[in-house]
């Protein structure tokens, strides 16, 4: 396993298991320097959206980087306010644009609007059978939405990214995405920082002689989760990455496990407050 291994989706393409996520990174230097750093550090996978207001950064970053296109996976999403099956496909252009795109790698529903979410996903059915799109997905989806959605849909979704991190494991969609074959990946994949004090992966970490990062990424890892750990600072990116030269024991795996707080540890709003 290494910043290139990935997880073949429900449709036979690859993405990358460990990626860079762009979510408040500020739009210009900030951005761009992100990118820069982690496609530097052999990073092949970024994940922006809309609604971060930086894919115009992220792109300029991918066509001044050097690296060929075709070995790197963006990943952008529709938001709330954009969903709908026409306004869905304009705004899928204009972010193709912004990122300086011919085509994407994936697009994710960015939350299940309730009154709006399947009209989306038949638009991006259609961005995909259209050959627009490699994959279409969904972000924030909870089981119910899924079910809903799958009742009513062409396409299985190849994604559902979610908060997901030791304090929020989300094991019921978890186990509804492997039955159907639907690719888990993390948001927040270390809760903003506020794993890092926790004394199980702190013990962990130093008989490892890594970071509570680190720690926590492998981990994610290890249970087949996709994740894109942001950071602006390229040490960090760097140090980020560093998680292919060991492995996590099945006992301290178990430890990590343990830890879920469930509901108590979420830090982003509950999916079911999406919408009217």
């Amino acid at each position: 396993m290494d910043l290139t291994t990935t997880i073949t989706l429900n449709n036979g393409i690859g993405i990358p298991q460990f990626g860079l996520g762009v979510y408040k990174s500020a739009a210009g230097e900030e951005t761009e320097g992100a990118v820069t750093a982690a496609l530097a550090a052999g990073y092949r996978s970024v994940d922006t959206a809309t609604f971060y207001a930086n894919e115009q950064s992220v792109g300029a970053a991918l066509a001044a980087s050097g690296v060929d296109r075709s070995q790197v996976f963006v990943t952008t999403k529709v938001w709330n306010t954009d969903q709908g099956y026409g306004r869905t496909r304009e705004v899928f252009d204009e972010s193709l644009r912004l990122l300086g795109l011919e085509t994407l790698d994936l697009y994710l529903i960015h939350w299940p609007v309730r009154e709006s979410y399947l009209d989306t996903w038949k638009a991006l059915e259609s961005l995909y059978a259209e050959g627009r799109v490699r994959a279409i997905g969904v972000s924030n989806f909870e089981v119910h939405h899924l079910e809903y959605l799958m009742r009513n849909a062409e396409v299985v979704p190849a994604v559902n990214q979610i908060e997901l991190h030791p304090y929020l494991q989300q094991k019921d969609i978890r186990a509804y995405c492997r039955t159907h074959g639907i690719a888990v990946e993390a948001w927040s994949p270390i809760a903003r920082g506020t794993v890092l004090d926790d004394p199980v992966i702190g013990d962990i970490a130093a008989a490892y002689g890594k970071s509570p990062v680190q720690v926590t990424v492998r981990w994610e890892l290890q249970h087949g989760i996709i994740t894109i750990p942001k950071s602006v600072h390229a040490n960090r990116i760097r140090e980020n990455a560093q998680v292919f030269d060991f492995e996590l024991s099945e006992d301290d795996m178990a430890a990590i496990d343990a830890i879920d707080r469930g509901e108590a540890g979420r830090i982003g709003p509950h999916p079911d407050t999406i919408g009217s």
